[in-house]
């Protein structure tokens, strides 16, 4: 599968462009004419720069508004195409997109259009070049891309193909069985590019809001098989127009393109019809079993206070490291580490973010084809040195720089907590609080990069995206979405900072970065977790009682759990599943807290009482500008 991606996709200028293409590992690049016009040297300095780059021109693009046109319009389509030609020449590439008309004064007529391309053929034939027809989606004439295969069939001409974008035909809704009939040798290139559902103008949807496939809505895999289903071996080419793409960081961006790639490669080549597609075999996605440890970097300060929440929540310590100052607090299946080391990765990332829970380990079916799979979609792989007879876990960086480990039951990592740790001495302890398990783990991350880390762990994981939702914040909007497994083993849910004034954005301000803002611990009874925590001496987060007389109309609820839930400052859901309550702590940190719930069938994360949850642990952040107490 040879991999391409247009120049309109990413941000910069062409020279840094074109880096981040070659550093992601694209075989070529489309050059988009804006790109060309914008640099100051001429074609043949492009073209050098980009084999110099170890990278192949694979289109020129785009010649608009040429089939169907009137005189004196025709004339000086192909004066116009000449001119292209010059440049493709320097340039050193032999294919230009031709996109359908959209002028008002184009004519129609698939014979009138199939003449112009046939002689736009001959000329092209002349210069050693090729023509590609795309239909967009908004054509005037042409938005089918089996009305563009019919021109292109009846122009019959070898140095005239079918463009096909993924795109334009998805958009549309257009039956995929059309292509499976389309020569393999008339495709020229395949454009590729996915997009959230959204009802709105074709073109401003097109413009706007594309994104790399996997991280929309649109059945791209589909797409891609019935090409392969032809034999197509030539490129698949990303272009994506995407203003918040355009912003970021050109090397994001582009490794994001090649991983789409990679993984959307991997999900047709196990579909048994496809047999054309070559793609390097990688390891299933990997299954999580839940998620087997939150890790927590520290200093000793910091330590002291997290320690003391932890055992107001009912955490005994149960284990320590060998060698390393490393220790365990569990509580039914949970498990907090609790780091202190004064070197190594935990060391540097307390230096940087401050007190932070900087590394998860998933519980995976197999942990090294875990790895190998993360590492084959272009993850980070991570280690350093261990003692002697200790285990190296794998690990790989995640988007933001902390770190996942996977550990699994299957190989030496399942006796982690028997090799590298031993018992911890029995010290005081507090009551058990009923908590069982992890539910979810929220990460806040700034809003631009929510595709980069949805792609990443359903392309590692298998996991699905749940669509977004907006978090209502006093001081603006945060966007939502959850990535799960469906036995509900994994839930990590994504919150988006806009802007610095909301507490997700205050959180990702004052850490230097994304990360793990909150816990939430799985309780089999929150009224008696309740008792518990408050028999510990935990603080619970208080809630406005404002809030309990709405709850109470909203859901009809009875008045004597109305006023329990008011007592034990719960927050209450419901949805067409079942019930939901919600109980936090305080702030630990700059914005870490941990969050208790009872899930009773409910399958969303309690969105509704966000806002009454966010205005209580805002008046407990420090203002901005003050000293830390």
């Amino acid at each position: 599968m040879k991999t391409s991606i247009a120049t309109v996709s990413i941000s910069g200028e062409l020279p840094q462009k074109l880096e981040a293409i070659a550093r992601a590992g694209f075989d070529g690049v489309e050059i988009f004419e804006n790109d060309f016009l914008a640099f100051d040297g001429s074609p043949r300095d492009v073209g050098r720069m980009v084999r110099d780059f170890g990278l192949e021109i694979t289109l020129f693009q785009p010649f608009r508004d040429f089939e169907g046109m009137p005189e004196p319009h025709r004339s000086r389509t192909f004066d116009r195409a000449e001119r292209k030609f010059d440049i493709m020449q320097e340039l050193g590439t032999d294919l230009v997109l031709v996109c359908s008309n959209v002028s008002p004064v184009s004519l129609g007529g698939i014979d009138r259009a199939a003449a112009d391309f046939r002689e736009l053929g001959e000329r092209a034939a002349k210069r050693g070049l090729k023509v590609g027809f795309e239909a967009l989606a908004w054509g005037k004439h042409i938005f089918d891309h089996r009305d563009a295969w019919e021109i292109v069939r009846r122009a019959d001409h070898a140095n005239v193909g079918l463009i096909l974008d993924s795109f334009h035909t998805l958009a549309r809704k257009i039956d995929l069985g059309s292509i499976r009939s389309v020569p393999k040798d008339k495709i020229f290139i395949v454009q590729l590019a996915d997009a959230p559902l959204i009802n709105m103008d074709l073109l401003y949807w097109s413009r706007h809001f594309r994104n790399m496939p996997g991280e929309g809505d649109l059945p791209v895999a589909d797409f891609v098989a019935a090409i392969a289903e032809t034999g197509y071996d030539g490129y698949f080419s990303l272009e994506i127009f995407n203003d918040q793409f355009r912003g970021g960081s050109a090397k994001a961006i582009a490794a994001d393109g090649q991983r789409s790639l990679r993984y959307l490669g991997d999900q047709v080549r196990r579909r048994p019809e496809v047999k054309a597609l070559t793609v390097p075999p990688m390891p299933d996605r990997a299954k999580v079993k839940g998620v087997a440890f939150i890790e927590f970097s520290v200093g000793q300060d910091d330590a002291e206070q997290l320690v003391a929440m932890l055992r107001a929540l009912g955490f005994a310590r149960t284990a320590i490291h060998k060698t390393k100052k490393v220790s365990v607090y569990q509580q039914g299946q949970i498990r907090i580490l609790v780091n202190t080391e004064e070197e190594g990765f935990a060391s540097a990332a307390y230096a940087v973010h401050g007190a932070s829970a900087y590394a998860m380990a998933l519980d995976v079916d197999d942990a090294e084809a875990a790895l190998s799979r993360a590492v084959a979609l272009g993850a980070e792989q991570f280690s350093q040195p261990v003692g002697p007879g200790e285990l190296e876990v794998p690990a790989i960086r995640g988007v933001g720089g902390d770190l996942i480990y996977m550990i699994d039951d299957v190989s030496m990592l399942g006796r982690l907590w028997d090799i590298d740790f031993e018992a911890a001495p029995q010290d005081a302890t507090t009551g058990h609080a009923c908590l069982t398990s992890i539910d979810h783990v929220a990460q806040t991350v700034a809003y631009e990069e929510m595709l980069t880390w949805l792609l990443f762990y359903t392309s590692i994981f298998e996991t699905a995206k749940t669509p977004m939702v907006d978090i209502i914040d006093p001081a603006g909007v945060v966007r939502s979405q959850v990535v799960e497994n469906s036995e509900g083993d994994l839930r990590i849910t994504m919150n988006g900072a806009e802007n610095r004034r909301t507490l997700a954005g205050h959180f990702i301000a004052e850490k230097f970065g994304s990360g793990i803002q909150h816990i939430a611990f799985k309780s089999s009874d929150i009224f008696a977790t309740a008792k518990a925590l408050r028999e510990n001496g935990f603080k619970v987060l208080p809630i406005s009682p404002n809030y309990y007389g709405d709850v109470e109309a909203r859901f009809g609820l009875d008045p004597e759990l109305t006023e329990r839930l008011k007592a034990e400052n719960i927050l209450y859901d419901r949805d067409d599943h079942g019930e939901y309550y919600q109980l936090y702590s305080g702030t630990f940190g700059e914005g870490f807290f941990f969050e208790i719930v009872q899930r009773e069938g409910y399958r969303g994360y309690g969105a509704a009482n966000a806002i009454f949850r966010i205005a209580a642990l805002k008046k407990q952040i420090r203002p901005e500008g003050m000293p830390a107490a």
